[in-house]
């Protein structure tokens, strides 16, 4: 009996402390699965650096906050946690946190920086006045390099191992490895000044001749596309096809992405900039403000006063943030 005994309470021993193990695990697994700061759910650091990841929060209302950063705030990308800027009017880069707006820091990085990307674990931003580009540690801020690039580098985007760099001075991209920095080549397009990644190819807009061109990924032409624009500028993607803005017109187009097809334009009141999309819709700035459009089918869901100014936009998973390029300040909708 004293032997039966002794072995039950071995085997419940055994049990409890598994379940035990178990639960920490659990709970430990829990914490690793934690929604960011922002409300948004937790994301995979490499899909939010690939604008994959798209847990819209619809309920959230829209009422711009406005949040001053450096000076002359342009470029707007979301980490999956913080919020940078690229502050073209004081060289510097600054990061908030997404969920309250509160600055984390400020970074140098060159002369007027427009455009900022990530990488899943670093931000690069555009030096327009240098042709360089910096890589900024995410995490601290930490500078990791500064690569030369071509003239008036702008917008940049990063197709899951390297960085391409539309070079506005010199109408052609350059790619970086994203790792190390190092020059894979440089592209004439026939005129750049923005990049978006489709998961497929690169898409150019090239501001001068009404067109964007579509990159393979070793930097052939598989394709370029006539549009009804005067200056198309920024690049949106959908999972389907590219929004592309005209900032001295009043439209985007809708491109279908598989062909370069035109599937409608669509009026935004006036000169496109930023654009991003949050999973449903399309958000666009043109200068002045901000309009939300359906991405099915284009239609107007709301116009918002972006305070005086407008350039990049990004999501966060539950807000939309606009870089007021003539301003000093980011303003959270």
């Amino acid at each position: 009996m004293k032997r039966v005994a002794i072995g039950i309470c071995l085997a419940l021993a055994i049990v409890a402390t598994a379940n035990l193990f178990l639960g920490r695990a659990q709970e430990a697994g829990m914490r690793q699965r934690q929604p960011p700061s922002n409300g948004a759910t937790a994301s995979n650091p490499l899909k939010v650096a690939l604008l994959k990841w798209y847990a819209a929060n619809q309920s959230t209302p829209y009422d711009g906050v406005l949040f001053e950063v450096g000076n002359l705030p342009y470029g707007v990308v979301f980490d999956g946690d913080c919020i940078w800027t690229a502050n073209s009017g004081d060289g510097t880069v600054t990061k908030l946190r997404a969920s309250d707006g509160e600055i984390i820091g400020t970074f140098k990085v060159g002369g007027g920086p427009v455009g900022v990307a990530f990488d899943g674990a670093n931000i690069w931003a555009t030096n327009s006045n240098d042709g360089t580009v910096t890589k900024l540690r995410a995490s601290d801020g930490k500078a990791l390099g500064t690569f030369p690039v071509g003239n008036q580098p702008w917008w940049l985007a990063f197709d899951g191992a390297n960085i391409w760099v539309a070079n506005f001075g010199d109408h052609g991209v350059t790619k970086l490895r994203a790792r190390d920095g190092k020059n894979l080549g440089t592209f004439n397009t026939g005129g750049a000044i923005a990049v978006a990644f489709d998961g497929k190819y690169i898409w150019v807009s090239t501001w001068y001749q009404g067109k964007v061109v579509r990159l393979n990924l070793d930097g052939s032409n598989a394709g370029t596309f006539t549009l009804n624009q005067a200056r198309p500028l920024g690049l949106a993607f959908d999972g389907a096809n590219m929004w592309v803005g005209d900032n001295q017109g009043t439209t985007v187009a809708k491109v279908r992405a598989s062909d370069g097809k035109v599937l409608g334009y669509f009026n935004i009141g006036g000169g496109a900039y930023g654009i991003a999309f949050d999973g449903s819709n399309i958000w666009v700035a043109n200068g002045t403000e901000l309009w939300e459009l359906r991405a099915s089918d284009g239609t107007n869901l709301g116009v918002f006063n972006a305070v005086g100014g407008g350039a990049g936009v990004a999501f966060d998973g539950a807000n939309i943030w606009v870089g007021l390029g003539i301003k000093k300040n980011v303003s959270k909708f």
